[in-house]
């Protein structure tokens, strides 16, 4: 089998997003994401043509005949958004079918109706969506957006600049809710936040103010919503609530203790609460919780293609749950997975070619930023593990007792590269010192840096011990994964697990639901983790959140960084004053505080001589491929990066997705 590499013209179709249509120069001198001093201009947007009525979709023709629903021109905004599309304007009708592991698998889920105010163009450029424009001054400080007049929630309230000064005065700055406000929303240094300000001075202008530039902002806010719909939102959060004696009864009568733990749990999210209007293409229909989670056609989405059919085309997506992934794999053999790379493991490539004639499917490998690695909690409560962890030559050490070719041949059949987690090798980035740090195999010289590290004792087992006191305990830790048995991923950490113990440190994997994962590490009681990290296209647009730490589902320094936020967090721990996690703080704040490129970028280098020293992570193997299933007759889909930064399959706007003959789709599975 070849070895599938990202093409050149894949990268610069990835790296094209940061840049506004800059072209980059060669692979390792470009320059990173510049600042956006004036809005990019949309390249080659698609429009209605003029005079064209906009096509009612065939599943709301009669709620609009008998009156339920308003016809479609008046559910659109005055100027509504025009979606480009990859090959041609669409059919509407039909349903995808897809697999989620439950609850945990939200942000998966969310990725699929996830929309803010601007978005990728087919091109990689950022463009306006829910906004028509949007413009940035002169030192990057400050952006005015212009909302499409007549853009309405989903239930058919308009979307209005108010609702974004209360989504940020109410609930982004409420510290009951949010203790430690996201970054996104101050510049500054972590220990002394300037805070973003909102004016509207319209009700479709609002302007965010920031007292330092704000360079890397346009590009951090694909994904996020931008507002909240206040008449709804209102009623929920205590200060703002017109009755408040009747909200506490919903509360209690929820079985929660108190209004913001209920708001947390439940209101925010429409996966759970399916009478929170939202802008996304479809609606949540029920709970999350079901073994079915379905997703319908929302009839105020703003957008529509250049033909004037109002989008989605797919009425609806049906996503069944699964325990094991086994069970996942089976059905997409059997036909019963129309469109979905997550979940879909890279070892099982042979297998879901095998069945692409029966299951009337396609397998797209997509270019990928997916590294498989070793969490190691340096900030576990347990106080001999964190001591055991926080010492680098024991990193050192268990990433040298890693055979991480025969890891990529045996479990990813050589399509990834034993590499540690760094930049991409096409990333402007890629820093080749970070890449190959401690990536030999040589479990000699890691019993040897062990032994001279202080755990030089054993038990009658023959693993190592704490110290070399008669009752010193034996150095033990669990690696949670959320990969079933039996599992290319699931093999490969207990590929893991047993070169750990040959070098004397016994640990063992351990399979747990998403769900229960979460808990864990949200609650610091993960020793370790054996999981996958990503965001190492273009690491600067992701805020580099995981190269930070602050990736909290990759907790190898979280209840560090807890204390930074907020020292009275239940689990923040103070890290030690010479603690590299310190340092990469440092860094990051001197990056927020400039807006030049070359000065980023210097900044980010100095981030990856600290990974390459220190090795915060246990990087096994990395860009693996995104494989994609992408049921026959599906159109407007083609092989596209895939990383959270570009919310996964979804960058080219699921919305635009059709079937062929969509009267093949109209039944459940």
């Amino acid at each position: 089998m070849s070895k599938r590499k990202i093409t050149r013209r894949e990268f610069l179709q990835v790296t094209a997003m940061t840049v506004g249509g800059t072209t980059l120069a060669a692979c390792g001198t470009a320059t990173p994401t510049p600042a956006p001093t004036t809005a990019p201009k949309p390249t080659a947007a698609p429009t209605v043509e003029t005079g064209a009525a906009y096509k009612e979709p065939a599943m709301l023709e009669s709620l609009v005949a008998d009156g339920t629903l308003p016809p479609v021109a008046e559910r659109l905004p005055e100027n509504p958004w025009v979606a480009p599309v990859l090959d041609s304007n669409g059919v509407s009708g039909g349903i995808i079918h897809r697999g989620y592991t439950g609850p945990g698998d939200k942000w998966g889920m969310s990725k699929l109706c996830d929309r803010g105010m601007v978005w990728f163009d087919l091109d990689l450029v950022m463009q306006p969506r829910q906004c028509e424009s949007w413009e940035v001054n002169e030192d990057g400080s400050q952006y005015t957006f212009h909302i499409r007049k007549g853009m309405k929630w989903s239930d058919g309230v308009e979307f209005k600049s108010s609702d974004v000064r209360f989504w940020y005065e109410q609930v982004k700055l409420n510290k009951t809710l949010y203790p430690a406000t996201d970054g996104k929303w101050w510049t500054g240094s972590s220990d002394a936040k300037r805070y973003m300000t909102v004016e509207t001075p319209d009700d479709y202008t609002f302007i965010f103010k920031y007292q330092d530039p704000k360079p890397l902002l346009i590009y951090i806010i694909g994904r996020e919503g931008i507002g909240t719909p206040e008449h709804y939102m209102k009623e929920w959060i205590m200060d703002t609530a017109t009755d408040k004696d009747a909200l506490q009864a919903k509360v209690t009568a929820a079985g929660f203790e108190s209004w913001d733990k209920y708001w947390i749990d439940n209101r925010q999210f429409y996966m759970w609460n399916t009478e929170l209007p939202h802008l996304g293409p479809w609606t949540a229909k029920n709970d999350l919780n079901s073994e079915k989670w379905i997703i319908e056609r929302n009839p105020y989405f703003f957008g529509v293609d250049s033909d004037g059919m109002q989008l989605p085309y797919l009425d609806a997506v049906h996503s069944r749950k699964f325990a094991d992934t086994q069970t996942f794999n089976l059905w997409i053999a059997n036909g019963e997975i129309d469109f979905q790379a997550r979940r879909v493991q890279v070892g099982d490539y042979t297998y879901f070619k095998e069945n692409e004639s029966s299951g009337d499917y396609q397998v797209v490998v997509c270019p990928s930023a997916r590294h498989m690695v070793v969490v190691l909690n340096q900030a576990s409560k347990n106080e001999q593990l964190r001591a055991f962890f926080m010492n680098r030559d024991v990193r050192i050490a268990l990433s040298l007792a890693i055979n991480r070719p025969g890891i990529n041949e045996l479990n990813y059949l050589g399509l990834g590269t034993p590499r540690q987690y760094s930049p991409l090798t096409l990333s402007p980035q890629y820093y080749e010192k970070l890449s190959n740090a401690y990536i030999e195999y040589y479990p000699a010289k890691a019993n040897q840096m062990l032994d001279d590290a202080g755990y030089a004792a054993r038990d009658a087992e023959g693993f190592r011990k704490y110290s070399d006191a008669e009752d010193a305990e034996t150095i033990f830790f669990v690696l949670e994964g959320q990969f079933g048995a039996g599992t290319p991923d699931e093999d490969a950490g207990q590929q893991v697990v047993k070169m750990f113990k040959a070098v004397g440190v016994k640990c063992e994997y351990k399979f747990v639901e998403q769900t229960l994962y979460n808990q864990h590490y949200t609650s610091n009681d993960m020793d370790a983790a054996w999981w996958f990290a990503d965001r190492t296209v273009v690491p600067l647009a992701a805020e580099a959140l995981i190269f930070r730490g602050v990736a909290s589902d990759r907790p190898f320094v979280d209840a560090y960084n807890k204390f930074f936020d907020d020292p009275e967090n239940p689990i923040a721990i103070e890290p030690p004053a010479d603690h590299y996690v310190r340092k990469l703080h440092d860094l990051w704040d001197q990056i927020l505080k400039t807006g030049d490129p070359a000065a980023q970028n210097d900044l980010f280098r100095q981030m990856l001589d600290i990974w390459a020293e220190e090795l915060p992570m246990i990087g096994v193997v990395g860009e693996l491929p995104a494989l994609t299933i992408v049921k026959n007759g599906l159109k407007n889909f083609a092989s596209s990066p895939n990383d959270d930064t570009t919310c996964d399959e979804y960058v080219r706007n699921p919305e635009t997705l059709f079937w062929e003959d969509p009267s093949q789709h109209m039944d459940d599975a």
